[in-house]
């Protein structure tokens, strides 16, 4: 068995989530800008970046669970310890981009600055389920039951404002929220729980667990691919394209930028 080996529909599955994330914050930015008014509060247009956050939380559960079955299984547990600040790396490099994006919108949008964006989130996310991609081996169905749990909690606290901003980063909400991008732990911290059980259930021992055939040579399937593996430097540097091409084109005037 290659342990090396990637698996292309997750890879193209994380490249149809950029293109339509892409298209969204388009779209949004067409609003945000006085260009095109669009109700992005409700409606398809509501659900649509909510969907798009789903698919790549998911799929980041799902790839958590591979990385540690590959590692596990190739004998690289000399010291767990070690392997650990791996994760936390990663969480921590990831973490301190939101914070860049933090600073950026900060300084050109205070007024929907964001605090714990996506990025943030992922960040934090990885660190925490770190001790549950051991359970996903021993306890099969623990990563479903706590996603559940952490779904249903988060969609509970959604229903509530507080009149205090220090846990916004857990789930509870400020009165008078006001951010380009919000993603607490609590409810998104299930979705991807319930990406690394899936991983376990489809992924087994580093092997798909169903048959698919492979349609990885195929010319726009690789397209995604390379988008799937850029996803993060993707997420980077987007805004600032579309940005771009938006005042280039003429549809934004100079006080913009």
């Amino acid at each position: 068995m290659e342990l090396q080996k990637r698996f292309w529909e997750i890879d193209f599955l994380r490249g149809l989530a950029i293109i339509m994330m892409v298209s969204y914050h388009f779209i949004f930015d067409l609003n945000f800008f006085g260009i095109y008014s669009l109700n992005i509060f409700s409606g398809f247009l509501w659900f649509f970046p909510r969907i798009v956050a789903s698919i790549f939380i998911f799929l980041v559960g799902i790839s958590l669970y591979l990385s540690y079955t590959r590692a596990e299984m190739s004998g690289k547990f000399v010291q767990e310890r070690n392997f650990f600040y791996k994760y936390l790396k990663r969480g921590v490099w990831i973490f301190s981009l939101g914070l860049l994006i933090t600073l950026t919108t900060w300084i050109f949008v205070r007024a929907d600055l964001i605090i714990f964006g996506i990025l943030q989130f992922i960040g934090l996310a990885i660190i925490l389920q770190y001790p549950f991609l051991r359970f996903n081996w021993r306890y099969k169905y623990l990563n479903l039951v706590l996603g559940l749990i952490f779904i249903s909690a988060g969609l509970y606290l959604s229903l509530f404002t507080f009149n205090f901003n220090e846990f916004m980063w857990l789930g509870f909400i400020p009165q008078n929220l006001q951010t380009l991008d919000y993603f607490p732990l609590l409810p998104w911290l299930g979705v991807m729980s319930l990406g690394i059980f899936m991983g376990g259930f489809f992924y087994q021992n580093y092997n798909r667990t169903f048959k698919i055939p492979d349609m990885s040579q195929f010319s726009l399937v690789r397209l995604f691919n390379f988008l799937g593996k850029h996803s993060l430097l993707i997420y980077v540097i987007h805004q600032p394209i579309i940005i771009l091409f938006l005042y280039f084109s003429g549809f934004l005037n100079s006080s913009f930028l």
